[in-house]
């Protein structure tokens, strides 16, 4: 790993990273989880995160699953028009995260994009494998449009947003609803996203000790994920890149990063967007690792913050 060419801003903070974690056990996974379950970002924050009302709620799983926590954010504003909503898919590998992971992520976009963010707090393996996770997501956006007029929200400015494995749960949803003619969302913000249980790419096959994920992690994160469904064929639903059809998918912004096992399947899947025929802007950010946007102080963490807020406010308008 000290051969390649890290950012130098990141490379004061290698030290502090995990590399391969023991997700082998739930009760190793379980000591994991509290210690990313309030992960905060590293140097200094940049961006405004007052100016919002927050509150917690739970609503109602699918087709009588267990009852879903959500947060909501809204910005605080003098005007009584209805505001834009982006809906945000932590990630975790799918085994880690709750509400607490990306926090600050979404109290920062409410201000800046002036947003009504809400994020989700859906159910995680091994405990609960898929499709829990993917109907917990899904559940979701069905609530945010069923009740966008009660929170002020405009319904044909709903985006959706996740990272790592977010992400991936980000175009389960969307799948999802093309499929089944259901909620449309305007927009999708796919950050260092996990899109493939195949672990084919090269990028995967070469990164065996970076900086928080690399391919033993992901070997888990898959395994636990499925469960018995890892058997015979892959849903879309579970791995996107699985899909033979991407057409009908909304304007997609997508970010990978240079030492990164998960880099090939974000590039591979925005090109299939594109050859889809979906407006994508993919952003490959040199020295970097997966996460690495946790060290706020880093100027290219600071453009890649940038970049994303201006493109949701792009799209949100």
């Amino acid at each position: 790993m000290s051969t390649r060419n890290f950012d130098p801003e990141l490379i004061p903070y290698l030290p502090l990273m995990p590399t391969i974690i023991d997700f082998s056990t739930l009760q190793s996974i379980r000591r994991s989880r509290s210690q990313f379950s309030s992960q905060q970002s590293l140097g200094e924050k940049v961006g405004n995160t007052r100016n919002i009302s927050i509150w917690n709620k739970t609503i109602p799983g699918l087709d009588g699953d267990p009852d879903i926590a959500i947060r909501i954010y809204k910005p605080d504003t003098t005007t009584n028009k209805t505001l834009p909503a982006i809906y945000e898919i932590h990630g975790g590998g799918f085994i880690l995260g709750d509400l607490n992971m990306q926090d600050t992520w979404c109290r920062h976009i409410a201000v800046e994009v002036g947003a009504i963010v809400i994020s989700i707090d859906y159910r995680l393996a091994p405990e609960h494998p898929f499709p829990a996770a993917p109907n917990d997501c899904y559940a979701g956006l069905c609530w945010i449009f069923d009740y966008a007029d009660e929170l002020g929200i405009d319904p044909s400015r709903i985006a959706i947003a996740g990272q790592s494995a977010g992400a991936c749960l980000a175009v389960s949803t969307t799948l999802r609803a093309r499929d089944m003619d259901g909620p449309q969302v305007c927009y999708q913000l796919l950050e260092i996203p996990v899109f493939d249980n195949r672990l084919e790419t090269a990028s995967m096959h070469e990164y065996q000790d970076t900086p928080m994920w690399n391919r033993p992690n992901a070997l888990w994160s898959w395994k636990h994920y499925l469960g018995s469904n890892k058997q015979g064929d892959t849903s879309p639903y579970a791995a996107p890149a699985r899909a033979d059809d991407l057409s009908h998918l909304p304007s997609t912004y997508i970010s990978t990063m240079e030492f990164d096992p998960l880099r090939d399947e974000g590039i591979e899947f925005a090109l299939r967007l594109m050859r889809a025929g979906i407006a994508v802007e993919l952003h490959n950010y040199p020295g970097t690792f997966h996460g690495s946007t946790m060290i706020a102080s880093a100027n290219v963490s600071q453009r890649n913050n940038r970049e994303v807020v201006e493109s949701l406010r792009n799209h949100l308008r």
